[in-house]
């Protein structure tokens, strides 16, 4: 029964997605990082495809008397609540729930209800950015997968394996965090050259979609890490094999492309290679705005950004006051305060230029 709680594309889209605040080779404030969809709640309910059941009294009374059937669909049931609470933002309740199934599972012995319940504990830990447990329970968990017949290519291991490599970027442990990146990225181009020889009768069109954009996830990652390390065009590498994964599997309109359009602008910008950058941030926000992108405010001010660096301060204006105004219109008060330090600095370089 726990087989049927597939896990879903996993919540590094939403933790791992951060404002990027930094400055950097005098550029101000800084871009702002558009996110891969809407936002935290909505990559939570992908991952939480379920229904809530419900039990009637004789079931639950069944599940407290240690019915080893009663005692699954109990773990079951505390898992959906989990999830149900994550998605309503509800994480301190999620957490008490889940630590309820995790003590059912060691007490009923089963291992595929650990292995499931540890999972999303780490995944609420990311979340909550309680990185030293999200690791120490990722790793807990993929023990376990390990210790079954899981092998190391698999694509669960690989999606945990490029969580820990961006805690470890977060916690600035630079060596582990490269190994981590390159470890996923190097698994997943061996395992999508093997795919190349193999029918859809071996391997479903699905698989090889999720596995080649799982490569992308971890190109996208590995390329925010070396754009925050000033590895410029190896960043700018990353970005390019990931937009290109996301062009073939998703198509342009795909939120993901609009947002990794801007961010290919963004290292282009970050080299000097303004036209170049642009071309890349104009057609973003062509894009976001045919498909009413729901960070439309992000690209626009990234792109406003794009225009100050050339000293076109009267479009860089108009363009950041648009972004302020969907900001403030969304409730995005982190945006609101990265988009006035932008317009600020703006101000500053335009009275420089006089």
């Amino acid at each position: 029964m726990l087989a049927a709680l597939r896990r879903g594309p996993g919540l590094l889209a939403a933790a791992g997605r951060l404002w990027r605040g930094a400055r950097g080779r005098g550029r101000g404030a800084g871009p702002l990082r558009a996110r891969s969809g809407p936002g935290p709640a909505g990559v939570l309910a992908a991952l939480a495809a379920f229904s809530l059941f419900s039990k009637n009294a004789e079931e639950e009374e069944r599940t407290r008397e240690g019915e080893s059937a009663g005692t699954e669909d109990s773990i079951i049931f505390l898992l959906k609540k989990a999830k149900l609470s994550i998605m309503k933002g509800e994480l301190e309740e999620a957490e008490r729930i889940l630590h309820q199934a995790a003590r059912l599972s060691h007490q009923s012995d089963n291992k595929r209800a650990i292995i499931y319940t540890y999972d999303l504990m780490a995944n609420l830990a990311f979340l909550k950015g309680q990185l030293d447990s999200a690791e120490k329970l990722f790793k807990a968990t993929m023990s376990f997968l390990l210790a079954g017949d899981m092998k190391q290519d698999d694509n669960a291991i690989i999606e945990m394996s490029l969580k820990l490599a961006s805690i470890y970027a977060a916690q600035n442990q630079h060596q582990l965090a490269l190994a981590g990146y390159e470890f996923c990225i190097q698994t997943l181009d061996e395992k999508m050259a093997k795919y190349k020889d193999l029918s859809e009768d071996v391997l479903s069109a699905e698989e090889r979609a999720n596995t080649n954009l799982l490569l992308g996830l971890s190109l996208d990652s590995f390329g925010r890490y070396l754009l925050a390390n000033k590895q410029l065009p190896r960043a700018q590498r990353m970005y390019e094999r990931a937009l290109q994964i996301s062009l073939e599997v998703q198509g342009e309109m795909h939120p993901q492309t609009v947002v990794l359009l801007s961010d290919l602008a963004t290292v282009l910008d970050a080299q000097g290679r303004y036209e170049d950058a642009y071309t890349h941030g104009k057609r973003a926000l062509d894009l976001a705005k045919q498909t009413a992108h729901p960070e439309e405010h992000m690209v626009l001010n990234n792109l406003a950004g794009i225009l100050m660096h050339q000293e076109d301060f009267l479009q860089a204006e108009q363009m950041y006051k648009e972004a302020l105004s969907q900001a403030e219109l969304k409730g995005d008060t982190a945006s609101v305060q990265h988009i006035r330090q932008e317009l600020a600095e703006l101000a500053r370089r335009r009275k420089q230029s006089r």
